[in-house]
C-alpha cells in the first residue's frame, strides 16, 4: 500500500494505491460511501492488486485526510474536483467504481463532461432511492459530533452507526468507520445532503461506458440497485449474499474478485 497527496480544487486530496504500476495493467479508481474515507477499500485493496488491477482509492474531499471545500460541495463540483485530482495522478481513461455516495459522483462524472475518461464503470449500491427511502435517509443523521466533558457524544454517534447497521458482524470495521466519521464533526453529512439534492437517474440515463451495477442482498441500497440496473437492461448486476454497507470488510476476498472478475473479462 502506498500512500500519497496530490493537489485537488479545494486542497489536498489523500490517495491510497496497491497493485502494478500505472501503465502496466488496469487501472480501477475507488470512490468510497460517506462518511468515510479511502480505507474503506483497504481491506480489498491487497485482493485487486493480486489480479493485476492497479486500484487508487481517494479521500473525497472533506473526507478522511482530504483539504474540505469551503461548504457543502454538490455532486456535480465533486465530480469536476474528482478530475483535477486524477489529472494531478497523470490518469487519463480509468475504471471508476463509487460505493453509496460515491457512486452518485462516479456516475455524475461517467454522464458529464468527463464521460470520454471513463472506460468502464462500477456502481457499487446505487443511492437511486425511492420518494419513501428518499424520505427516510434524508431524515436520519448521526447524533451530533459536538465533543461533550464526559464523552457521551463518542457512544452516542457509535449507537448510531450500530442502529444504521443492521445485521452487522466485524467489530474491527465498525470500530474503524466510526472513527473515520467521528474525525469530521462538522462535515460529515454533507456529501449525503448533496446527493439528496440530486437527480441521480438523470446521470444514470446518460452513462455510455459498460456498466455493472453491483450489491449485496444485506446493503441498505439492494432494492435501489437492482432498480437501478434495471433503469439500463444493457448493463450487468452482480450482487453478493449477506453483507451490510460494510461488505468490503465482510467479504474483501469474494467483493474484490466479483470487481475485478468483471473489469478483466
Amino acid at each position: 500500500m502506498h500512500k500519497s497527496y496530490v493537489d485537488g480544487r479545494w486542497g489536498q486530496v489523500h490517495v491510497r494505491s496497491a497493485g502494478p504500476a500505472t501503465g502496466s495493467g488496469p487501472v480501477v479508481v475507488l470512490l468510497h460511501q460517506s462518511p468515510l474515507s479511502g480505507d474503506q477499500f483497504t481491506p480489498a485493496m491487497r485482493h485487486l492488486a493480486d489480479a493485476g488491477l492497479r486500484a487508487v482509492a481517494l479521500d473525497m474531499p472533506g473526507y478522511g485526510a482530504s483539504a474540505p471545500p469551503p461548504a457543502a460541495a454538490s455532486v456535480p463540483e465533486h465530480a469536476d474536483a474528482l478530475a483535477m485530482a486524477l489529472e494531478g495522478l497523470g490518469l487519463d481513461r480509468v475504471t471508476m467504481l463509487g460505493n453509496h455516495t460515491g457512486a452518485a459522483i462516479a456516475a455524475a462524472f461517467a454522464a458529464g463532461a468527463h464521460k470520454g475518461r471513463v472506460e468502464k464503470l462500477v456502481l457499487n449500491g446505487v443511492p437511486y432511492l425511492s420518494e419513501a427511502e428518499q424520505a427516510h435517509f434524508a431524515g436520519f443523521k448521526f447524533s451530533p459530533l459536538v465533543p461533550k466533558a464526559d464523552g457521551s457524544h463518542l457512544l452516542a454517534a457509535w449507537n448510531q452507526r450500530l442502529q444504521a447497521s443492521p445485521g452487522w458482524t466485524d467489530l474491527a470495521a465498525m470500530h474503524r468507520h466510526s472513527v473515520t466519521m467521528m474525525g469530521n464533526p462538522d462535515r460529515y453529512f454533507w456529501a449525503f445532503e448533496g446527493v439528496f439534492a440530486h437527480d441521480v437517474e438523470a446521470d444514470l440515463k446518460r452513462i455510455e461506458a459498460p456498466t455493472l451495477v453491483l450489491s449485496n442482498s444485506g446493503d441498505d441500497l439492494f432494492e435501489a440497485s437492482k432498480r437501478a440496473a434495471a433503469l439500463r437492461p444493457e448493463w450487468d448486476f452482480a450482487a453478493l449474499e449477506g453483507g451490510t454497507h460494510d461488505i468490503v470488510d465482510e467479504q474483501p476476498e469474494a467483493w474484490a474478485a466479483a470487481v475485478a472478475g468483471w473489469i478483466k473479462g
